[in-house]
């Protein structure tokens, strides 16, 4: 059994996605980020960056005891490795795989999740802020928009690095980046949202999640953290 700690964010559904295609047998223990779960020490033993997707595999290949395993990218490898699915074995393929998930994991990823943050979520406008990484955003956009130009997917054949990317890119109108000029990327996230499996994915996540909106107080347990503790909302 997997057990998938896990909240609604581009980062969960990275994994919601490859279970779901690779069909394995999984539970989800929903961490509400909103209102601090992931500061229970419990979470922090197998999570100790307090940050959601974690994965305990309690059957591991070696037959030994459980393995956690924290970081979305990190949890995508491990399965893929586990399953023998959705990443090449050919090296040179391979190698591919691993450039584009960890330009996702070190680029695509924290760049939009800025863009996020300053045009939803800053406390007051920050004109400079939201420019920069729109800016930014639209540049990755571009890359992985060359990239695609030719390919129904990242590394020609679906696999993690396209799971890695299409959550964050799903959420493109909050960041400003209009599809007009990056039509191979309209064509990709086409082709991945028909997907059976990446939809019972995010059907999973809406049954979860049913109040998606960011309170007020919810927003002082997100953002105003220093270290792995919540902050204090008196």
């Amino acid at each position: 059994m997997l057990t998938l700690y896990y909240w609604t964010t581009p980062n969960g559904h990275k994994i919601t996605i490859f279970l779901e295609e690779a069909g394995l047998d999984y539970q989800l223990v929903p961490i509400d980020i909103g209102s601090g779960a992931q500061f229970a020490e419990d979470f922090l033993k197998i999570a100790p960056n307090n940050r959601i997707p974690a994965l305990v595999d309690e059957a591991p290949a070696d037959g030994g005891g459980p393995i956690s395993v924290f970081e979305s990218g990190a949890i995508l490898i491990y399965l893929a490795e586990k399953t023998g699915r959705f990443i090449a074995t050919d090296p040179r393929l391979r190698v591919q795989t691993m450039e584009w998930l960890m330009w996702q994991m070190g680029g695509l990823g924290p760049m939009l999740g800025q863009n996020h943050h300053f045009r939803l979520y800053a406390p007051e406008p920050l004109p400079y802020a939201v420019e920069r990484y729109t800016n930014e955003a639209l540049r990755l956009y571009r890359v992985l928009n060359r990239r695609l130009a030719g390919r129904d997917y990242i590394c020609d054949d679906y696999g993690i690095a396209d799971m890695a990317c299409y959550p964050w890119c799903v959420g493109h109108a909050k960041q400003g980046i209009e599809l007009d000029e990056l039509g191979a990327v309209a064509d990709w996230m086409g082709r991945i949202a028909e997907r059976p499996a990446v939809q019972r994915a995010y059907a999973k996540g809406a049954e979860i999640n049913t109040a998606p909106t960011v309170s007020g107080a919810a927003r002082s347990v997100l953002f105003g953290q220093t270290d792995t503790r919540a902050p204090d909302k008196s």
